[in-house]
């Protein structure tokens, strides 16, 4: 009852941009050109069995109608269309209903040609538009954020995060309020297309983006020395969207480096002294993930830290009119969808004025740090960052703690001694932290540690 209501529907809405009427099978050509202008337009339906007039006249069906007319439309056209069919009984006369869904390129074409919908006629596409779709679609597949995640869907997405952090955040820096829905918003972004979410999306968004995509993630290695055949101290991997690989990476880095400080004459506060940059350290994790090739799933972003340096490494070169001579004069972006979405919350620098900023804060940095260096070619980036720890001594700073730091310290002056376990109780944080912390403050020289394994303690360095 429902189908007969529906395609009374269908024809009493004359034939339009999305049906079309043939009153036979016979004309099996015109049916498969429709099948790719329907492909390249808005998708349609075809009815057989109706006069151009509109009058229901029905079909004569066969034991192989069916199946020869599907054959004739997938042989005859390219890419390979399998539409819907359909038998309908309307006035107790049988019509065949071809379903024709979307093409996402838009580039069917039948017998060889294209073919696209204008009001009630299927005409011809010209060569030149033809050509530009052509164009445009090989740039779409070179843009791997525009692209959908075919495996994902919309509950793939992490839709409390994109309310309660990233569209708190968006609405604060943006002064605006959201007034439409989540997923609106999303698709006016590019990470929904098509009702499916993006490869952008995904990343940024994905409740586990590495499901979809393994070595999506930044690999950090500390090593004691200045070369990876020193001792590597930890490892770190951080997972999740990119929002909070970019996050918990720049927590760990800032947490890892030293920061000293010194009383300057003219002043009562200290001045604090990192011996890198704030800025250049997470501009330089945000370029790294926002900028690299995802398509090449053999390979990951790593940072590797070292006693007088850090290398940010993502794999996907420079384009060929940008080299690391003239990275700070141009800009380019293999990812717009991810640097416009990282861009809208302040994650980067929209105007591509961040290697600008880089550069500003090494030069005005109070101990001169030596400019970054850039390597690259066609296959990675890898970009230097070094360390002003040997011009500390140099400018009589002293040792700066941060909270946690002073807490163990201050712990240690009224006890004898402190356990990993302790540590983490002291500070609420986990056994692992608190490991961490201990073992920043022995490699600062200002604890030593005793004992081994489970009798493994920590006490003040005499000095």
């Amino acid at each position: 009852m429902n189908k007969d209501i529906n395609n009374k529907k269908i024809i009493a809405k004359s034939e339009s941009e999305i049906v079309e009427w043939k009153p036979s099978v016979s004309q099996v050509n015109e049916i498969v050109e429709t099948v790719s202008a329907f492909a390249n337009t808005k998708g349609g339906k075809i009815c057989i069995g109706i006069s151009n007039s509109g009058k229901i006249t029905g079909v004569e069906i066969g034991k192989g109608t069916i199946e020869e007319l599907t054959n004739r439309i997938v042989q005859n056209t390219e890419p390979k269309i399998q539409p819907r069919i359909t038998v309908e009984k309307v006035k107790d006369k049988n019509l065949i209903v071809i379903d024709v869904t979307e093409s996402t390129d838009k580039l069917v074409l039948a017998f060889g040609r294209p073919y696209k919908r204008i009001g009630k006629s299927t005409v011809k596409m010209s060569k030149d538009e033809h050509e530009r779709l052509i164009l445009e679609k090989h740039k779409e597949k070179l843009q791997f954020d525009k692209q959908i995640c075919k495996e994902a869907n919309l509950k793939d997405l992490d839709w409390n995060y994109i309310k309660g952090k990233f569209i708190s955040l968006y609405e604060k820096l943006s002064e605006k309020k959201i007034t439409g829905s989540l997923q609106s918003l999303l698709k006016s972004l590019g990470c929904i297309r098509e009702r499916k979410p993006t490869n952008a999306g995904i990343l940024l968004f994905g409740k586990e983006p590495q499901k979809f995509y393994t070595n999506a993630y930044i690999a950090l290695a500390r090593y004691k020395g200045d070369e990876v055949e020193a001792k590597r101290l930890d490892y770190k991997e951080f997972i999740g969207n990119l929002f909070q690989q970019i996050d918990e990476c720049d927590k760990y880095i800032k947490e890892h480096i030293t920061v000293m400080s010194r009383l300057l004459p003219d002043r009562v506060q200290r001045e604090d002294i990192p011996e890198y940059g704030w800025f250049s350290v997470r501009e330089l994790i945000t370029n790294a993930v926002c900028h690299r090739d995802y398509a090449d799933s053999g390979s990951k972003v790593i940072i590797k830290m070292f006693s007088n340096k850090i290398e940010f490494y993502n794999p996907g070169g420079l384009p060929e009119e940008i080299t690391p001579q003239n990275i700070t004069d141009k800009q380019y972006s293999r990812n717009p969808i991810i640097a416009r979405v990282l861009a809208k919350v302040k994650y980067i620098e929209e105007l591509g004025e961040g290697w600008d900023k880089i550069i500003k804060e090494h030069k005005e940095h109070s101990l001169k740090p030596k400019l970054p260096k850039i390597q690259a070619d066609k296959h990675s980036v890898l970009v230097t960052i070094f360390s002003t720890k040997e011009k500390f001594e140099e400018k009589k700073v002293e040792l700066i703690l941060t909270e946690r730091q002073k807490k163990i310290v201050e712990y240690l002056k009224n006890n004898q001694r402190i356990t990993t376990a302790l540590c983490a109780k002291l500070l609420n944080i986990s056994g692992d932290t608190s490991l961490r912390e201990l073992t920043r403050l022995k490699s600062l020289n200002i604890i030593e540690k005793k004992g081994v394994g489970k009798g493994t303690y920590y006490i003040l360095k005499m000095r």
